[in-house]
């Protein structure tokens, strides 16, 4: 503060300030939120406010201020350029403090921690976590606006996986652990606390107090190591809400443990590349699966599809079961249209539900919670006599709580307003000792009426008129004609333009009646708007049962409204890996492209008819390759949260875990090379997929030297062939690769058609057995541009180039060696004679025991010397 003398004001704001200095403090004052110093010039910038100070020169203090009533507009603006904010606001009445008007910081504001609507999109879900990092990690998540808290134990190396399934705003870390990836920080503010908030013994203390329980183990929780991590994180969780939120969370009353095994797994890279839930070119909704699927009407059922959406299903027959449902409301049009007419009358009762039980629930929230209830026997009605299992247990959970719906249409009004404080929302006629205080505050013209008649009696004056001002209250007017019968009772109080005004002792004791009137209406009204959110907190449990059937149906009918919008078919889900579908469309393009424009394509894997398990598919760029392998991926996904899916017809058994290697864009900004993040990804996919998994593979080996991705791609086909069995689709412009298909049974091989047509060649996008006898690279060059002496001299040297690498018969010389690998495989006779003095190193070596990536790096290794020993022939 300098050499200023530091007021007491501000001495209140620096004690604030000292409990959160991490955050912006909004210091309440009068009808202002002030920010002084650093805080001032950050929201100035931010905020774009104007940076001013409280005294000149030297010992100036920066200062940033907004009025009252924006405080959730710019409270958003901050969260969203990812700062933290703490509000400060007075907690008594100014007229009635004595000296400086008390100050406290009535709550912290961070991304993981929003609940106000404004600041909120309501069809999505906005998590807390906390991770416990160790060996196994755990995980913890909570929405703080719902009261949902979650947590479980994963392997660390699935962690990264499972916070990107999870997409939190905000994650938790200890202070003395390692950082998390670069690549989660960019998704998510990261906050660090101190190691002790993680204490085991500390966590299962406070949770057990806040659930009111002995322990966690009702919950479905036991002394495994993982789920001992979950509950580390879980308290990091509720001690950092506690620390924050400077209020009740009573809503947040049970801990559910997460099972990923009846879930198919998606990492992170494929959850992107497949565009899941955001775009990867700018992270938008709009243009992603989920913004396709998305036809629920209510804010609740927008983000459990969400939910679905980020983990479909493994189990066969909790799939069907939701399959069973769609296909039943899709089959009853006047059904689905009519449920969602009814569920467009629904609010969101999740997060009204939380506030109530915080104790924040205005009377708004009240009246919105009455609509919900008086639409719910419309929706049961609709529900009842339905013959598919789902539909049937969702009408039976949804409970019209009439002795509540009563209570609050008899007690609230139509129109109810944000705050409670002010009055005007209870029913006339729900309490008398209201409405008799009502009538008072209002001047109770009945009382005047009658008072007036009665001194118009008394003095004889006709033209006696009982009127009201602010400056001088109730008062009886007489004109100056008629001053001669003027009471001796009346006291003269002001004199106008041909009357006087007086006041009686009468008039005085009931305008004392009528002032104090409209505070007690006010007063009682509250107390009787806590009475009844009273009754609505006691209900909660069976409203939030309901929430959550009336949230499947809105998804579930969504599915069925795309299903008839676009034509969607019923897949066959089945336990066998088998994948064949007819005529299949991407589900995105088929909606952003004009209609008829999307080729369909079948797609057949593992099927009885070829056996194939491997598909190669090979044509030009810009043919719609990338586009059929994802769109084999997001079928197969959405089969598996129980949606029909855009083919004619589909069998899709069920995999556990869906990888998909596409792109690697996100990943050069944080220094990685495009070769390394790719074969880094391989990896991975080659350590862990499984037979029944899916695998999408784009372009693998364009990122180092032609030999260098052949060689590797190659290997890494033969590696999934022989020891993985997994269904694999792979893209690729090695044409070398169609070769597998003579030398591994499963194998296939497919292309992208093209038409040649006086030198133009047209792009069919039309999927077709058999290899690419071309790239056409070089016609797509021309399109793009490239100068014709550039496209001409291309062509002699790729002429030239097929004439050295092919054979008589124009196929890659490489072979499939005699005899086939027991695990790791090496194609050593790929890069030329096995008689070399680094063979003797490499014979040495146990070829079983190696990974996919260090036999990647020994394949590289006798490449690069072969290259160097061929340039020095050369030279």
């Amino acid at each position: 503060m300098g050499g200023m003398t530091v007021t007491p004001m501000m001495k209140q704001y620096e004690e604030a300030k000292r409990a959160c200095p991490d955050a912006i403090l909004l210091f309440r004052m009068g009808d202002f939120y002030e920010m002084f110093n650093d805080d001032a010039k950050t929201a100035a910038r931010v905020l774009n406010l104007a940076l001013t100070s409280r005294e000149k020169g030297e010992n100036a203090t920066p200062m940033a201020g907004f009025p009252h009533h924006q405080l959730e507009s710019y409270l958003g603006k901050l969260i969203a350029a990812g700062f933290r904010a703490a509000v400060c606001e007075q907690v008594e009445d100014p007229k009635l403090a004595k000296g400086l008007v008390r100050r406290e910081v009535t709550r912290i504001v961070t991304p993981g921690t929003v609940t106000d609507d404004a600041l909120l999109d309501p069809r999505e879900s906005n998590f807390l976590a906390a991770v416990c990092l160790g060996e196994p990690a755990g995980l913890a998540w909570v929405e703080l606006s719902t009261g949902r808290f979650v947590a479980a134990g994963f392997a660390s190396g699935r962690l990264a996986d499972q916070l990107a399934r999870v997409a939190p705003a905000e994650c938790l870390t200890a202070e003395d652990a390692a950082p998390l990836p670069a690549s989660l920080h960019e998704r998510m503010m990261v906050t660090r606390r101190p190691g002790w908030a993680f204490s085991l013994a500390a966590a299962q203390q406070s949770l057990a107090k806040q659930f009111g329980t002995t322990g966690l183990a009702g919950f479905g929780f036991t002394d495994e190591p993982g789920d001992l991590q979950a509950i580390r994180a879980a308290g990091a969780i509720l001690d950092y809400l506690t620390e924050t939120q400077k209020s009740s969370l009573a809503h947040i009353d049970r801990l559910l443990p997460y099972r990923a095994s009846g879930t198919l797994e998606i990492d992170e890279s494929s959850r992107r590349s497949l565009e899941i839930s955001r775009t990867i070119r700018d992270a938008r909704r709009e243009g992603s699966l989920l913004w396709v699927l998305d036809r629920t009407v209510t804010a609740m059922g927008s983000r459990l599809l969400a939910e679905w959406v980020a983990n479909p299903l493994c189990d066969v027959e909790a799939i069907r079961t939701r399959l069973d449902a769609v296909e039943e409301l899709l089959g009853d049009q006047a059904l689905c249209e009519g449920l969602q007419e009814q569920l467009r009358r629904v609010y969101d009762v999740e997060r009204l539900l939380a506030r109530v039980a915080t104790g924040r629930a205005s009377p708004r929230d009240l009246s919105f919670l009455g609509r919900t209830l008086r639409s719910l026997p419309a929706i049961k009605e609709k529900l009842s006599g339905r013959s598919s299992a789902l539909l049937v247990l969702l009408a039976a959970a949804i409970d019209p709580c009439p002795e509540l719906c009563g209570t609050l249409e008899a007690a609230l009004a139509d129109e109810c307003p944000l705050t409670s404080r002010e009055g005007g929302f209870i029913r006339e006629g729900f309490s008398d000792e209201l409405d008799a205080l009502r009538e008072l505050a209002h001047g109770g013209k009945q009382w005047i009426a009658r008072y007036q008649a009665g001194e118009v009696e008394r003095t004889g004056i006709s033209t006696l008129k009982v009127g009201f001002n602010k400056v001088f209250g109730y008062y009886i007017e007489i004109t100056n004609a008629n001053r001669e019968k003027i009471p001796d009772d009346y006291i003269r109080k002001q004199t106008i333009k041909n009357a006087e005004r007086y006041i009686t002792p009468e008039l005085k004791e009931y305008e004392e009646k009528v002032l104090t009137a409209d505070e007690k209406a006010k007063e009682l009204e509250y107390a009787l708007f806590v009475q009844i959110r009273d009754v609505v907190a006691a209900d909660r449990r069976r409203m939030q049962s309901t929430a959550a059937a009336l949230a499947q149906v809105d998804a579930l009918a969504s599915l069925a409204h795309l299903a008839r919008q676009r034509n969607y078919c019923r897949p066959e889900v089945v336990d066998p890996s088998v994948l064949e579908i007819v005529d299949g469309r991407h589900p995105v393009l088929d909606v952003v492209e004009p209609d008829g424009r999307f080729v369909p394509n079948d797609a057949r894997l593992g099927s009885t008819d070829d056996g194939s398990t491997i598909l190669l598919i090979t044509g030009p760029n810009m043919a719609g390759k990338s586009t059929y392998i994802r769109q084999v991926a997001l079928l197969t996904l959405l089969a598996q949260i129980g949606s029909f899916v855009p083919a004619r017809s589909a069998t899709i058994g069920v995999a556990d875990r869906i990888f998909a290697r596409v792109g690697a864009s996100d990943e050069l900004t944080r220094g990685q090379s495009t070769f390394m993040v790719e074969m880094t990804e391989t990896a991975r996919i080659l350590n862990t997929a499984t037979s029944r998994s899916l695998v999408i593979l784009d372009e693998i080996g364009r990122g180092t030297s032609t030999y260098d991705g052949i060689s590797l791609a190659w290997a890494i086909v033969e590696h999934l062939h022989d020891h993985v069995g997994c269904r694999t689709l792979f893209a690729t412009h090695y044409h070398e690769l169609t070769d597998l298909e003579k030398s591994l049974g499963g194998v296939g091989n497919l292309n992208v058609a093209v038409r040649e047509w006086q030198d133009e060649v047209v792009f069919l996008h039309k999927i077709v057995e058999g290899a690419a006898d071309k790239s056409y690279g070089i016609h797509v060059a021309r399109l793009a541009g490239v100068p014709r002496p550039v496209i001409e001299r291309s062509k002699e040297i790729l002429s030239q180039l097929e004439d050295e690498h092919l054979d008589a018969e124009g196929r890659a010389r490489i072979a499939r060696p005699e005899t086939e690998p027991p695990k790791t495989h090496l194609q050593l006779t790929l890069f030329g004679s096995a008689d070399h003095p680094l063979l003797d190193d490499i014979r040495h070596t146990d070829l079983n025991h190696l990974t996919p990536m260090q036999a990647f790096q020994l394949v590289q290794q006798w490449q690069t010397t072969l290259h160097q020993e061929g340039k020095g022939r050369k030279a």
